[in-house]
């Protein structure tokens, strides 16, 4: 998105698989370089007029049919008929694009789009491709892929005075910049020889101001024993970073590295001096987190967005709540807010911090109703992961805002965790570093069966082997052994120690983190000491409020000795901030047990049930499905869950149920009745 208008239209996160490439007979489209369309391989005569091209470009590259008045005030602004006008620029596509059994342009009603079945588009096919995920690509299919960028995209088609389609064609040339330089990156990454220092050029001439690019070259330079050309090539990128107010010192600690290696390993010859560093001089190496930039969002409300307003206070909310997270690295608002008037598209902004991911958007507020669009992207992979869009009426901007901060940044949270989680479980066990450790243990973490429980345990331990200040993988470690006592996995009392142990290594590395203040307060539950867990969990969620396992875990232990309607009100929470959590069937079991100990037991039953049909549902929450359907009188049901339980274990009781948890006694009596009525 970013600054420009229209920029969520055209190639979005709907795409279709990539077309394959058609037969001699099909239609083709090259939308790069100067539009094209041939038909058999015979090139199609266009029109003159640049509104019949611009308009015939704009439905080929969308997702979606568009209203006859949308597409007249993207194009016309003055005739006094521009329905006539459009009518006329479509019978001129239809002339180059319709086949007797074939009508390409689709009219319904109001509603105009392109049916593009058989064509083969080249933007398409990069756009469906990269959005698959360009870890997926192959060398070959890089190479392809790279082969389709002729020029830029729709190359000539500016229409002066109409700014919503210069403004959907600047961002769309944006985003297929950003995928050309992704997948030059990944050329180089697995390219050889010469052949590198051809993509490392292309990939400079789009992204001058990447610092990774710059880091790329000056290796593959010295590495090659081109000694001279990487003191040149370093100079030119200070001066050109020292005059974009950036900080060159990187560059040099790269290149003083990458001489120094080649010198050691032997691999060149060189006249030129080398100069070699000792162990004092080497810099260190930051243990690596997944990073974000947040983007200051557009406010469209007004011709001329103004500073300090509605979307600038999203945009510092958003990053405040990000970072008091602890889980990313944040680039500062300073920063991002410097960068807005340089007229560059987040993704190139993203490569110029260095950073995975960029969160960006836009804010409207028309009349009484607000609507703000957001979108994530994978900088490297040049690859949207989340949007959506928002659209509320307005009653009172300030709760709405906070509202939608809250859900934005949980969003952006959960699916860096997710992404990080999954390209973790692709690498080697071997190769990881401390991050990937952690989120190759979360994965296994979050199956909830013991032999996983065990791998997550593994995966944690060597997180804080490689990284000794990670306060999540020791909090994650905890998380294990507070699993085999609550699960019966393991002797009690033995993890109970350790789960206490790795929850206070973890607030010795960082007490600012929710998440090991939560690691503690679970431990402190599961040892009986109720007061010191609460005043722990309460500290986990007023570092950060959105934390939404931290609220989960207020639910739970209040579900069972604490105040059930609070329980309730953390569980909902814990819900609107993560909705598809891993953890989910927990915070639906717990407001289930509260409901139970508040009468409600036909409400219990299915939120219970809702809780056990969840992925990786445990044996103690189908027992809560099952105690609390037996107190609403369904009895066939319960047995059904009990059933469930015993072909797996089948010595369960109620005794093992509430041996687990930690009511009150009229709670427990509760599910002691229960469990009569089930005999």
């Amino acid at each position: 998105m970013g600054a420009s208008v229209g920029a969520g239209v055209g190639i979005g996160v709907e795409e279709k698989e990539p077309a394959q490439r058609v037969p001699a007979a099909g239609l083709e489209l090259r939308l790069f370089g100067p539009i094209e369309i041939t038909r058999g391989g015979v090139a199609q005569a266009l029109p003159a007029s640049r509104k019949v091209r611009a308009l015939f470009a704009y439905l080929a590259l969308a997702p979606h049919a568009f209203t006859r008045t949308h597409l007249c005030e993207l194009l016309w602004d003055g005739p006094s008929d521009p329905r006539g006008e459009l009518r006329w620029c479509l019978s001129k596509i239809r002339g180059i694009v319709d086949e007797p059994a074939r009508r390409r342009v689709v009219t319904q009603g109001d509603s105009i789009s392109f049916d593009l079945t058989g064509c083969a588009i080249d933007a398409h096919e990069i756009a469906c491709a990269m959005q698959g995920g360009i870890e997926k690509l192959d060398i070959e299919r890089l190479r392809k892929l790279r082969g389709l960028f002729s020029g830029d995209l729709l190359e000539g088609l500016e229409i002066e005075a109409h700014p919503r389609f210069d403004g959907w064609l600047l961002a769309q040339r944006r985003r297929f910049r950003a995928h050309q330089t992704a997948i030059l990156e990944r050329l180089v990454a697995g390219g050889c020889g010469d052949e590198i220092f051809a993509y490392l050029e292309e990939w400079l001439s789009l992204a001058s101001l990447d610092r990774r690019v710059h880091e790329t070259l000056l290796d593959a330079l010295a590495r090659s024993g081109r000694m001279r050309e990487g003191e040149e090539h370093l100079a030119a990128a200070a001066r050109l970073f020292e005059a974009e107010g950036m900080d060159a010192a990187p560059l040099h600690d790269v290149w003083r590295r990458a001489r120094a290696q080649a010198s050691n390993s032997s691999a060149v010859l060189s006249s030129t001096p080398v100069l070699q560093l000792d162990a004092s001089e080497t810099p260190a190496i930051e243990p690596r987190r997944a990073s974000i930039a947040v983007m200051p969002f557009v406010d469209r409300t007004t011709p001329v967005p103004l500073p300090g307003g509605p979307a600038d206070g999203l945009v510092h909310d958003v990053i405040t709540r990000l970072a008091k997270l602890r889980s990313l690295f944040v680039i500062a608002q300073g920063t991002v807010f410097a960068l807005r008037d340089r007229s560059l598209a987040p993704e190139e902004i993203g490569r110029m911090l260095n950073v995975d991911y960029v969160a960006s958007g836009f804010l409207q507020r028309q009349r009484n109703r607000l609507t703000i669009s957001v979108e994530l992207a994978e900088t490297r992979g040049a690859r949207i992961v989340w949007a959506e869009v928002f659209n509320l009426k307005v009653d009172d901007t300030f709760l709405v805002l906070e509202d939608i901060g809250n859900r934005i940044v949980a969003s952006i949270a959960h699916e860096i965790e997710t992404i990080e989680r999954n390209r973790a479980m692709l690498r080697p066990p071997n190769s990881l570093d401390a991050w990937e450790a952690l989120h190759r243990g979360l994965w296994h973490m979050y199956r909830f069966n013991r032999s996983d429980n065990d791998h997550a345990q593994h995966f944690f331990e060597t997180a804080v082997r490689l990284d000794p200040t990670f306060a999540r993988a020791y909090a994650g470690l905890s998380f294990t052994h507070f699993q085999k006592a609550f699960q019966g996995w393991a002797q009690r009392t033995p993890e109970i120690e350790r789960a206490l142990a790795a929850a206070g290594q973890s607030l010795m590395v960082d007490d600012r983190d929710p998440a090991a203040h939560l690691a503690m307060g679970r431990a402190l539950w599961l040892n009986g000491r109720h007061g010191e867990s609460m005043m722990e969990l309460e500290k986990s969620v007023e570092l950060s409020p959105n934390f939404a396992l931290g609220h989960y875990t207020l639910a739970f232990v209040r579900s069972q000795t604490g105040d059930p309607r609070e329980a309730i009100r953390a569980a909902d929470q814990s819900r609107r901030l993560s909705p598809f959590d891993p953890l989910l069937f927990g915070m639906m079991g717990a407001r289930a047990m509260a409901l139970v100990r508040l009468g409600r037991f036909d409400e219990a039953a299915e939120w219970a049930i809702r809780a056990a049909a969840r992925p990786n549902a445990h044996a103690h929450i189908h027992a809560i499905a099952a105690y609390s359907l037996a107190l609403a009188g369904r009895l066939d049901d319960a047995q059904s869950y009990l059933g469930t339980i015993r072909r797996t274990l089948p010595g369960y009781a109620v005794q093992d149920f509430l041996g687990a948890m930690q009511f009150e006694a009229s709670g427990a009596a509760l599910f002691h009745e229960a469990a009569k009525r089930l005999k």
